[in-house]
């Protein structure tokens, strides 16, 4: 890809489209790895004098994360160190204005860009957005893997009117992914809720032939326990509430032609009832009469651990208990650290993956890459297009010289 890094940016207008979607709760926003890894995108850019004009999205319409980006600007604001604007417009005289008066290394955030129809609901990924902000820019960066896989205007729109890059976040995504999906030998460790998107990336690179063995844990593992015949204690009412029931004939048929590579739990930890509380009980696949299935056992532990250590590229999405209770992150941390010991290539995804790993002290820097994408991620590790990084190569095909 054309990464942005490449070219002189002094004195240009240039639309960066970052992802600072976060968490809200009242109200309030709370900071994220996004968020502070697109401020250094922003501080480059800016430091050498271009002048930032950063679009994203907060939340969807009609729930109650779906806010202003004017916080978010606040929190750019602290993590730079040097002035941020915001205006609470996307297109309009205001944004307009405010773009015009822009010096060399101002900071400019438009508002939530899902506050326009056309964001997601244009044929063609343009509609009014594209058509009132190209001509006030020179320059369009997409630089957020996270967003790519959605044919939003702000994501693939700017890349036929612009020429268009790469910047450095999502550089760095795609290039860790793309080591990931060119090798043959790649030991899974999968966890989460999103049994979705672990069932697309096993199936495809279980059939490839590819996947070396894939570790569950978390509500998959419930979910593969109970279709391998096993008792799963309390957790059947899970499996009931969240519709994961409905998957059983899919795990089945999983587990009959790749078993032999799926390495389910051999032991578990329950959450049983102790007085007026609950605590941990270890207990044995097989043997498993109350409580519910909140971590993976000692045994189950040693056994993965194992097979990290012996692996050549591992890719890890989802925690493998309920690691927000220190007595069940007992797994999650277990096999982080292992990761982080061994040589192997290492490539973690998903959101709580991320927020696992600062919660229980392991460091980012310890592991290949820390992706910051969920979806966009699981859909490029199964080989699909994804629209965002197919219209920027379609900007250097408008564009190819600057």
């Amino acid at each position: 890809m054309r990464k942005i890094a490449d070219y002189p940016v002094k004195g240009k207008k240039i639309l960066v489209r970052v992802d600072l979607n976060c968490p809200v709760e009242n109200g309030k926003i709370s900071g994220s790895a996004r968020i502070a890894a697109h401020a250094e995108t922003i501080r480059e850019l800016s430091g050498r004098g271009a002048r930032v004009i950063v679009l994203s999205h907060q939340g969807r319409r009609g729930h109650d994360d779906f806010i202003s980006l004017e916080q978010h600007a606040k929190l750019l604001h602290g993590i730079l160190g040097r002035d941020v604007h915001f205006v609470d417009q996307v297109v309009g005289d205001k944004a307009k204005h405010a773009i015009a008066g822009m010096k060399d290394g101002d900071i400019l955030v438009l508002d939530n860009v899902r506050h326009l129809h056309c964001e997601t609901e244009h044929p063609h990924g343009e509609g009014e957005i594209v058509f009132h902000l190209s001509p006030l820019a020179d320059y369009f960066v997409l630089d957020a893997l996270s967003v790519a896989h959605r044919r939003h205007s702000s994501v693939v729109g700017f890349c036929r009117k612009l020429p268009s890059f790469a910047g450095d976040v999502l550089a760095g995504e795609v290039e860790a992914v793309s080591k990931v999906r060119h090798c043959k030998d790649v030991t899974f460790v999968f966890g989460g809720s999103k049994v979705d998107d672990s069932f697309a990336v096993m199936k495809k690179w279980l059939a490839d032939g590819r996947a070396r063995e894939v570790l569950v844990g978390g509500a998959l593992s419930v979910l593969l326990l109970h279709a391998a015949g096993h008792p799963v204690g309390d957790s059947m009412g899970y499996l009931r509430d969240s519709g994961l029931l409905e998957r059983v004939p899919e795990a089945r048929e999983l587990l009959g032609k790749f078993g032999a590579r799926i390495a389910l739990p051999v032991d578990v930890g329950l959450s049983v009832a102790a007085g007026d509380g609950m605590e941990r009980a270890d207990a044995p696949v097989g043997g498993i009469k109350h409580g519910q299935i909140w971590d993976i056992g000692p045994k189950t532990i040693a056994r993965y651990v194992e097979a990290i250590n012996n692996s050549h590229c591992i890719v890890m999405n989802g925690p493998v208990g309920v690691y927000e209770l220190d007595e069940f992150a007992k797994g999650t941390r277990a096999l982080l650290e292992a990761i982080a010991r061994c040589d192997a290539f290492s490539l973690l995804g998903g959101g709580h993956t991320i927020t696992a790993m600062e919660k229980l002290g392991v460091d980012r820097k310890n592991f290949g890459y820390a992706s910051l994408s969920g979806k966009a991620l699981i859909e490029y590790l199964c080989g699909k297009d994804l629209p965002g990084l197919a219209a920027l190569e379609e900007s250097e095909r408008i564009f190819p010289r600057l």
